[in-house]
């Protein structure tokens, strides 16, 4: 999760902004949220984060699982599932709801409430004052073990997900770009298929398909309960206690482990694309690069090196390369490292012209190999830092924001005092640290430096035509 770039708070921006930022920490006594957590007997995690400025709260269930659980030849099945959870249903004495039923009840009450799903996760969420908080908390249980799955609803709503996928993807060059590198950069593992779903996977998804995931994955000792708000531990704890505490446990399941191939992907020729859309070209790079679960250290010295070279405006490659040389309109760095498996890095520019892609490239390459082979100034690591954890202090002032953060990184086996103590950890990097991160990962004269896949999006040629 990366806080730096939080600017809004809404859950769209969060959920694009905040995905590793306080993922990695030793313990200390300054705490971020002064979280406090409980658990259920049948397994459910529960973390509330007090907030008294206004009698609202944020409630978030994140399941432990995501598209890349998925069975072979079932891709978007994950997604598929969070649209189906929308479509009616009903628990034990936690009543019958129908379809659409949910958000006209939060929409109600004035409060607003979404889904997303990753990778690694799904979640669910409503921000509602906290007199209907335990209302939310009944309907949300209701639909952990009781989706109905009208077969009239399953069948329009992957007529839903297909529009989706050509409005997000087949009809976005950019996209398709995306999704034809991320593809190359995880060959063997599913990180490498899309979130969304291959069109023809989705095209045959049937009920059953839906259920036996529901079945499988969504139980209370698969999930966290995370509460931001006007609340306490106690009130969370009760209310809890009557409406998810009448789920059992699911049966146990296999250990999250994915099949993963060699980290040494053979060199890859650029991926080029032209379409008649593009006015202006695009060049992108990622390298795949380890998460926090691989190893910590590397994750946070990456985390500070990319606010040294990519930060917008002040960053080392848009100075060199945008003002100085003018290579480039528009260029940017960024990692995602708060994954189950591995993470990644990537550069995103926006070329000065169509003939400068080469110069561009080759240009990068010179600013990585100087932060391989010098390393940032002491100066740059601590400004780094500082606006790092200044821009931090604004998710403490966010209801949704701590929910988001916390339950990103614990839904992927981060411990919440990890998430906590991340200010701490982030302030132990030096400048040798992000040295030797860039040697090992981004050293272009460096041949067992970790695989990188490149793309290249240009406009149609009048004489080539559209490929």
């Amino acid at each position: 999760m990366r806080l730096n770039n939080i600017k809004t708070l809404s859950f769209l921006s969060i959920l694009s902004a905040v995905f590793i930022l306080f993922a990695f920490a030793p313990a200390c006594a300054e705490k971020m949220f002064n979280a406090k957590s409980a658990a259920l007997d049948n397994g459910l995690q529960i973390v509330v984060v007090e907030n008294h400025r206004v009698p609202v709260a944020t409630h978030m269930i994140w399941y432990k699982v995501g598209a890349a659980d998925e069975l072979p030849g079932k891709s978007g099945i994950a997604h598929f599932l969070e649209h189906l959870m929308f479509k009616g249903h009903g628990y034990l004495g936690l009543g019958e709801y129908a379809p659409g039923e949910f958000s006209r009840i939060v929409r109600s009450i004035g409060g607003e409430d979404n889904a997303f799903t990753g990778q690694d996760y799904t979640a669910y969420y409503q921000s509602v004052a906290v007199e209907h908080l335990e209302k939310m908390m009944q309907i949300e249980a209701a639909r952990m073990r009781g989706i109905s799955m009208p077969e009239e609803d399953v069948v329009s709503e992957n007529k839903v997900i297909q529009e989706e996928r050509r409005q997000r993807t087949d009809n976005n060059p950019s996209a398709q770009l995306a999704e034809k590198m991320n593809a190359a950069l995880f060959p063997a593992h599913p990180y490498g298929i899309p979130v969304i779903g291959w069109m023809e996977e989705i095209e045959n998804h049937k009920r059953g398909d839906a259920k036996h995931f529901y079945d499988l994955f969504y139980n209370p000792d698969n999930a966290i309960l995370v509460v931001s708000g006007d609340v306490t531990l106690p009130q969370i704890v009760e209310m809890a206690k009557r409406t998810y505490g009448k789920i059992p446990k699911g049966e146990p399941l296999p250990p999250r482990i994915r099949k993963h191939e060699e980290q040494n992907i053979p060199p890859h020729d650029p991926i080029i694309m032209k379409h008649e859309n593009v006015r202006e070209p695009l060049f992108k790079r990622i390298y795949r690069v380890p998460g926090y679960r691989q190893d910590t250290n590397t994750s946070l010295a990456l985390e500070v090196l990319e606010e040294i070279m990519g930060a917008p405006s002040t960053g080392r490659l848009y100075r060199a390369l945008v003002i100085e040389k003018k290579l480039a309109a528009n260029i940017g760095l960024y990692c995602s490292l708060g994954s189950w498996d591995d993470g990644t890095l990537g550069i995103s520019a926006t070329p000065s012209s169509v003939d400068g892609v080469s110069a561009l490239r080759d240009a990068i390459d010179d600013e990585l190999r100087k932060m391989a082979s010098d390393g940032p100034t002491e100066e740059e690591v601590k400004d780094a830092i500082k606006r790092l954890k200044n821009s931090a202090i604004f998710a403490q002032d966010s209801l949704s924001a701590p929910a988001m953060i916390i339950g990103s990184n614990m839904v992927v086996g981060i411990p919440l005092d990890d998430v906590e103590n991340w200010p701490e950890a982030i302030s132990t990097v030096t400048a040798e640290d992000i040295k030797q991160a860039a040697m090992v990962y981004l050293n272009p004269d460096r041949p067992t430096s970790t695989p990188y896949i490149e793309g290249i999006l240009l406009p149609v040629d009048s004489s080539e035509g559209e490929k």
